[in-house]
């Protein structure tokens, strides 16, 4: 069985008409994840409303963000960038903050991959200010409350979504027991994540790729880079930014892997470790972003070994 931390409160974040960043992306997720061959082998777990996701938050994040978020929810609208803010999105950002922090619980627990299925993303989100429809720095907080247990060390975060992480990337990069690598699109959005970019503890590694890039460009880098620093690294738990926008259906980038890529990647990914936590962020064409993560969700059923596909 394979966990995935879900909650139909995430549809409750409305971002307004024709944004990419719809509830329907989850809704599409979950449709073909119930309707998939592996159905049955999954554990729909509902996150806690009961933590204070705020103490959390404060990790990563100001109080005069957090203040000014939950004002902007309460008043109705909103807006950082390209992130918008509703009704509901204070409430539901903090949920998301929620799931990860249960799935860094549960991985630590139970020691094999657990999926969060939430929105919205978090990777953008810097201190004081949401950008790239990121509220809440979601693989941050997570990365910072891990280090409170007693069984972690050190926490690596990968993140493939085609766009760099550069919330990620700021929140963490003084930390010398958090290791980040960023794969993404460059040129491309949020115009971040140059390879000499290496952080404090030589602790970053960018590698940014050219449009056009195919699953071999991605090969490459993780049997040459990506592997090899993580190995190095030795983390005790991965956290892993999972989006999927570098499919070549997603209009938002001009990457060109395909759903079935993604059984690659996460791979690779529990290759690093199986105590690993895979985190949705971006990818916004529904069809090849369910799919990509239904093969996400069958790597880790592969390497969970009490759990083998017969």
């Amino acid at each position: 069985m394979i966990a995935i931390i879900y909650s139909e409160k995430f549809l409750e974040h409305q971002t307004g008409y024709m944004h990419p960043e719809q509830p329907d992306r989850l809704t599409a997720i979950v449709n073909k994840l119930n309707s998939s061959t592996v159905a049955g082998r999954i554990e729909w777990i509902e996150p806690s409303s009961s933590r204070n996701a705020i103490e959390a938050i404060e990790l990563v994040h100001s109080a005069t963000y957090i203040d000014l978020v939950k004002a902007y929810s309460d008043r109705g609208w909103g807006c950082f960038e390209s992130t918008q803010i509703f009704p509901h999105s204070f409430e539901v950002a903090q949920l998301a903050v929620n799931a990860w922090l249960d799935g860094v619980d549960r991985v630590i627990l139970q020691g094999k991959p657990i999926f969060v299925l939430a929105r919205p993303p978090g990777h953008h989100a810097l201190r004081d200010e949401g950008m790239g429809f990121c509220i809440f720095c979601n693989p941050a907080i997570a990365a910072i409350y891990a280090l409170s247990s007693a069984r972690i060390d050190r926490v690596g975060i990968l993140d493939w979504d085609v766009h760099h992480g550069n919330g990620t990337q700021a929140a963490i990069e003084n930390y010398s027991n958090i290791a980040f690598c960023s794969i993404h699109q460059l040129p491309g959005y949020p115009h971040t994540g140059k390879s000499e970019e290496r952080g404090k503890f030589n602790n970053i590694l960018n590698l940014p790729i050219a449009p056009g890039s195919t699953i071999q460009n991605y090969h490459e880098l993780f049997e040459t880079k990506v592997i090899p620093f993580f190995h190095d690294f030795s983390p005790d738990l991965l956290l892993v930014s999972a989006g999927y926008d570098a499919n070549q259906a997603d209009l938002l980038s001009k990457i060109n892997l395909q759903p079935q890529d993604y059984a690659a990647l996460a791979k690779y990914s529990l290759e690093i470790t199986p105590r690993a936590l895979f985190g949705l962020e971006g990818g916004y064409e529904l069809d090849s972003l369910a799919s990509s993560v239904l093969e996400t969700i069958k790597q880790c059923l592969i390497a969970c070994p009490l759990d083998r596909p017969q």
